[in-house]
């Protein structure tokens, strides 16, 4: 079978992955020759976290989500395996119970467990949950990895469509693909890349709140990714002043380091959900959609992606298809 894949987000590529593993000729089309900031996996935080995902999701996202550590890591090799650490400040203990109620996978850590998993936390947080089965990833490594294994597998890249005719057809373009599938919405994210050489995490930690829950995920080399917003928006570009101000005030009482950091980069961008929150597969003639990862771009897509290879080739209605025409 012949595939043409519209988006080389991470939908895209990991449809494409899922396919050429499975002996498929693919073609994937983008406006963009390479991943980069017009996508909006391209801000996200790599978190592979389906437990705490729970907390506030359907259980099919941690169900699905389980699955995706081991596909990232088989793709690309590129997974950390340290768990999530979930913390909060004193005045909002409440929410740590909240949160431990909703969600499993975890146990519960006091000051010296805490200290031991993240030295640089010693002293500053009595208890806390720790996820010991979930994992991490750097997004733009990721999807960089998945292309070069692409071509190594003749798979090609192209900024407009071939003259010749694919057998299917996978539109994964996104909140692009409004002109098509008009339930889709956009939810607006931001984030910030922070520079904080006295600072060290080994792990993603989430810190709770009941107005603006932050997380931090460690790139590496004093290098932090930190991302908080939800907001119903289909606004692109820079971070507000206000997202910013709370970001950096949430990041500081995580620890005061973060007031001495260099903020390497600020972005903002749209992603693609139905009302649900939930992906969906909608085929209509030769074309298959796959869209509406909302925040759960690299955790559902590889699910999203065998479910689609697997409806292709067998004509299976899976999960996550509600429309077939």
């Amino acid at each position: 079978m012949r595939a043409r894949i519209l988006g080389a987000g991470v939908m895209g590529m990991a449809i494409a992955t899922e396919l050429a593993a499975r002996g498929h000729r693919v073609e994937l089309v983008d406006p963009e020759s390479a991943p980069g900031p017009h996508a909006c996996s391209w801000w996200a935080g790599g978190m592979l976290a389906p437990h705490c995902e729970a907390e506030s999701t359907e259980a099919a996202v941690e169900r699905h989500g389980l699955s995706a550590i081991d596909w990232w890591d088989r793709h690309t090799g590129a997974v950390s395996r340290n768990g999530t650490l979930v913390l909060a400040l004193t005045r909002d203990r409440g929410e740590l119970a909240r949160f431990a109620r909703r969600s499993r996978g975890h146990s519960t850590v006091d000051a010296e467990a805490i200290a031991k998993l993240e030295p640089d936390l010693a002293g500053r947080f009595t208890s806390g949950l720790f996820y010991p089965d979930e994992a991490h990833l750097a997004p733009r490594a990721a999807l960089m990895a998945l292309r070069e294994r692409l071509v190594a597998q003749g798979a090609s890249f192209h900024t407009r469509a071939p003259d010749a005719a694919a057998a299917v057809v996978i539109d994964a373009r996104g909140l692009a693909a409004r002109d098509a599938l008009p339930d889709l919405r956009g939810v607006r994210g931001e984030m910030l890349v922070l520079r904080c050489p006295d600072l060290s995490l080994s792990r993603p930690v989430r810190l709770l709140h009941p107005r603006i829950p932050l997380y931090i995920v460690p790139r590496g080399d004093g290098v932090f990714m930190l991302g908080a917003t939800m907001i119903e928006s289909d606004r692109r570009g820079v971070v507000t002043a206000r997202s910013l101000l709370e970001m950096l005030s949430a990041a500081y009482a995580l620890h005061p380091a973060f007031g001495e950091a260099e903020v390497l980069e600020t972005g903002a961008d749209a992603r693609p959900a139905f009302p649900d929150n939930l992906p969906r597969l909608r085929r209509r003639g030769a074309t298959l959609y796959a869209n509406g990862l909302y925040r759960h771009g690299f955790l559902l897509s590889p699910a999203v992606a065998r479910m689609a290879a697997d409806h292709l080739e067998s004509d299976t209605i899976p999960e996550f298809m509600d429309e077939v025409s």
